[in-house]
């Protein structure tokens, strides 16, 4: 990797920071955390007009970065890097939400222009996509249990009692940041969790 001698001095801390992060020191990743996760939330933000979808985007756009701090050039500023990744996720989040809500509300339009109407699937599950369901969400508590008491505690206030990050902090008595960054760790720990234990899902 050749060095960003034509970095800003904000470009270098960061790629200082980068090497650190890569060599597995975790205060490098809380500190670039800290340096962009109010701007990249205020642009999740203008995206999706949704606080807490920008939350979760903004610490989905953090964990796709952290996870490809081999692939980050110097070439570029760091910030430039992770607000691609960031803007590229929320486009993507957009537009299957977009699709979703199109196929079910007005149909698909043909390639001869003619709309073809979509029903709505009916929401009532079938015995068995019931029983499907209810063993992954077995599954799910099983790994959640399994997580370090502090991000277990955190899951389970955000997912399962869908407390929004605000009320989490309060009834926690933890910073706001703390929260979040914590939520982040947990998710990591999970998606791996889920990744390696996939075929029993």
């Amino acid at each position: 990797m050749v060095e960003g001698h034509k970095l800003t001095e904000r470009g270098k801390i960061d790629f200082e920071l980068v090497k650190a992060a890569k060599l597995g020191k975790q205060l490098a990743y809380a500190d670039l955390m800290d340096r962009y996760r109010d701007s990249i939330y205020y642009m999740m933000l203008k995206m999706v007009k949704h606080p807490d979808d920008a939350e979760d985007l903004t610490l989905e756009a953090f964990g796709k970065a952290f996870n490809r701090l081999d692939q980050y050039s110097p070439t570029f500023a760091f910030s430039t890097w992770l607000y691609k990744i960031a803007s590229n996720n929320c486009i993507d989040f957009i537009r299957k939400k977009r699709i979703k809500v199109t196929s079910m509300d007005h149909g698909h339009i043909t390639q001869n222009g003619e709309r073809m109407k979509i029903d709505a699937k009916s929401s009532t599950l079938t015995p068995e996509e019931t029983f499907i369901q209810g063993q992954k969400v077995i599954h799910m508590r099983l790994l959640v249990s399994k997580l370090k008491p502090r991000y277990r505690q955190l899951v389970e206030k955000r997912y399962f009692e869908e407390l929004s990050y605000e009320e989490i902090s309060q009834e926690l008595n933890l910073p706001l940041g703390t929260v979040k960054a914590q939520l982040f760790r947990a998710r990591d720990f999970l998606g791996k969790m889920i990744e390696k234990t996939k075929d029993d899902i």
